[in-house]
C-alpha cells in the first residue's frame, strides 16, 4: 500500500508517527468520537494530538479524491493551515497522511495538536451552562469577524464550535473543518450560515440575529425572520429524510 504525506514545517519530526498510524491508532483505546469517523486522542512527542480517521470512501468517490478533487483528510489540512493564517482560531494542524491501494485512496488520517475546550456551542443551546445570552451575543460577534474575513464554515453546527471561557469572555475554535468555502460574504447570507442551530429555546436565534443585525446593519426583524426561517427549513427536510430513512 502506498501513502502521501503533508506535514507542518513545524512538526517535521513527525513523519514517521504517520506512517505507523494504521497500527498506532488500531491499538489505541482513547477514542472520544466515533460515527461516521473516528478520532482518538494520542500523544506523540511528548504532545496530545487528536488523529482523526475518515471512513473509507466507495468506489466513486476514491476516484474522485485520488484524480479530481482533494479527499477529507487533505481539505482539512489545508483549510486548517488557511484559517490559522487568516488568524481564525482551529487546532493546530501537525499533517496528514493518505494511504492508497490499487492506485486509488483508501484510508486518510489527519492529525492536529489536542485544544482542551470547556464546552461546545450545543451546551449553550441546551441552556446547561451559564451566560447563555452572553456566549451567543460573543458567538454572534465571532461569526461576523470569521464572516467578514471571508470563511464559510459549511459545517457550522453545534458539536463543531469548541469554547474556552478566557477571563470574563469566551474563545471560540472551529473543527470538523474539511467542508470550507473561502468567499464574500453578504450579511443576509452570514445570516443563513446558523441554519443548522436547532433552539430548544425559541429565544436563542433571536439574541444571535440582533446582535448580527448590528454588526452588519441591517434591520432586527429582517435578521430574525431570516436566521429563524432558515433553521426551521433545514430541520424540516432533515426530519423528513429521518421519516423517509426510517420507512
Amino acid at each position: 500500500m502506498s501513502y502521501k504525506i503533508q506535514l507542518n514545517p513545524k512538526y517535521s519530526q513527525f513523519k514517521e508517527e504517520l506512517i505507523s498510524i494504521q497500527k498506532t491508532f488500531q491499538t489505541s483505546n482513547e477514542s472520544i468520537h466515533k460515527a461516521r469517523n473516528e478520532l482518538k486522542i494520542i500523544e506523540f512527542h511528548g504532545i496530545k494530538c487528536v488523529v482523526k480517521s475518515f471512513k473509507v470512501p466507495h468506489i466513486i468517490n476514491r476516484v474522485a479524491y485520488t484524480f479530481f478533487r482533494e479527499g477529507k483528510a487533505k481539505k482539512s489540512f489545508l483549510n486548517a493551515m488557511k484559517l490559522l493564517e487568516l488568524d481564525v482560531p482551529t487546532p493546530e494542524p501537525i499533517g496528514i497522511i493518505e494511504f492508497f491501494s490499487a492506485g486509488l485512496l483508501r484510508e486518510s488520517y489527519f492529525i492536529s495538536v489536542y485544544e482542551p475546550y470547556d464546552f461546545t456551542i450545543r451546551e449553550v443551546f441546551h441552556h446547561k451552562v451559564k451566560n447563555t445570552e452572553q456566549i451567543l451575543k460573543e458567538f454572534a460577534d465571532f461569526t461576523y469577524a470569521i464572516h467578514q474575513k471571508g470563511v464559510w464554515h459549511v459545517d457550522y453546527s453545534l458539536g463543531n464550535i469548541l469554547i474556552t471561557q478566557e477571563n470574563k469572555h469566551y474563545k471560540f475554535s472551529l473543527v470538523d473543518i474539511n467542508r470550507m468555502n473561502f468567499k464574500n460574504i453578504t450579511p443576509q447570507e452570514g445570516l443563513k450560515n446558523f441554519n443548522k442551530f436547532w433552539p430548544k429555546y425559541e429565544e436563542d436565534l433571536p439574541i444571535i440575529a440582533r446582535e448580527y443585525a448590528k454588526l452588519t446593519n441591517i434591520d432586527e426583524d429582517q435578521a430574525i425572520h431570516t436566521i429563524t426561517t432558515e433553521s426551521k427549513k433545514l430541520e424540516d427536510i432533515v426530519n423528513l429524510k429521518r421519516k423517509l430513512k426510517a420507512k
